[in-house]
């Protein structure tokens, strides 16, 4: 038989529990921010210099690639299309 005190008990009881709602918190939180994220054409780039290939959902316009700094704009190119299929 397991000997266990009864505040190692109550202490060991709050400490799961608040763990278990930490977790559900972080979950359903994390969930909602990035509900909107997403691999369709408006979050694919490709680079004009590099031809690389990269995700940026924070610009609608313009962004800046993260492999060579070059600044582009939105064009959608074939490899896009045959993406989305």
């Amino acid at each position: 038989m397991i000997v266990l005190e009864f505040s190692f008990a109550v202490a060991l009881y709050i400490f799961l529990t608040t763990i278990a709602l930490l977790l559900y918190w972080l979950f359903f939180e994390k969930a909602k921010y990035f509900k909107d994220y997403s691999l369709s054409d408006r979050h694919v780039w490709q680079c004009s210099i590099c031809t690389y290939f990269y995700i940026d959902s924070k610009h609608t316009t313009i962004s800046v690639c993260p492999r060579c700094g070059s600044y582009n704009e939105k064009v959608t190119t074939s490899f896009q299309k045959e993406v989305k299929g």
